[in-house]
């Protein structure tokens, strides 16, 4: 009974899986804010190039004309 009392005690005390536990939820969490930081720049970028674009279309080199931005399609 003693050995069993002992054995519950060190498996009450024992914190490595616990530890694990935590550090992987920890990384998870940086890993989803990560992707949705990048995502989220990335449509901000893309919408500042696009209205970049829009400004500058038409106008060309030296008042000529011409498209500032390729146009998907």
């Amino acid at each position: 009974m003693k050995q069993i009392m002992t054995m519950a005690r060190q498996f009450r005390d024992e914190e490595d899986g616990a530890a694990m536990v935590e550090y992987s939820i920890l990384l998870g969490i940086i890993a989803a804010a990560t992707i949705t930081a990048v995502i989220a720049i990335g449509g901000w970028v893309n919408n500042q190039f696009g209205s970049l674009c829009d400004a500058l279309d038409g106008k060309g080199a030296g008042g000529t004309g011409g498209t500032a931005c390729a146009k998907n399609g």
